[in-house]
């Protein structure tokens, strides 16, 4: 969907660690699916599935849900989690007109060229299907990235192409959501910082 070779620098994740260590990630998700208003029968695409914790949700709810992410070794997890229930894949899937709705839950950020992320969404959804989503906006980690460009820049090293993230303000990704087609119902930034993760 994305163009994101399988592991691409920056896609490598830890199942296991990430289990332990980001467990509320899909419990701050849980509001999104809410949102989602999944209904049974339904063809649900999760983008950045992760290790399928919130896809294992759609299912129970009765979606029949798609899970694709960048790591082979998240796909890996949620495969055992949900491959009883639903299809899971790793990366480059294009897909035409196939799904009700497309989900993404703290994953947009992590992928570094929008436009066509975007475009492949919308490609992917049937005429008339929803888009919903949820990731870092503007602000997000914004000390940690000044702090990482300063000690670039201190020892002579360009910080350009650097950043490992996308976070937009919501009137530039509604701009370009727009601009691919869709017509936002919504779009907010929230405030809501991380939890402590262990070093």
């Amino acid at each position: 969907m994305t163009n994101i070779p399988k592991n691409a620098p920056g896609q490598e994740w830890n199942a296991s660690g990430y289990a332990q260590n980001a467990n509320f990630v899909p419990k701050l998700g849980s509001e999104v699916v809410k949102l989602l208003a999944p209904q049974p029968g339904e063809r649900i695409l999760d983008l950045g599935c992760g290790d399928g914790a919130l896809t294992e949700r759609l299912v129970q709810l009765g979606a029949d849900a798609i899970g694709v992410d960048a790591s082979e070794e998240m796909v890996n997890a949620a495969r055992e989690r949900v491959l009883p229930h639903g299809l899971l894949m790793a990366t480059n899937s294009p897909f035409d007109h196939e799904f009700d709705a497309v989900f993404s839950n703290a994953a947009l950020h992590w992928m570094l060229d929008p436009q066509a992320v975007l475009a492949g969404v919308k490609r992917a959804l049937k005429p008339g299907g929803r888009f919903v989503a949820e990731f870092g906006g503007h602000g997000n980690v914004a000390a940690i990235c000044t702090a990482l460009i300063a000690a670039l820049q201190f020892r002579g090293i360009s910080a350009r192409g650097r950043h490992p993230w996308y976070f937009p303000t919501p009137q530039e990704y509604g701009r370009m959501l727009e601009t691919v087609g869709f017509k936002v119902d919504s779009i907010e930034l929230i405030p809501r910082p991380t939890p402590h993760l262990p070093a």
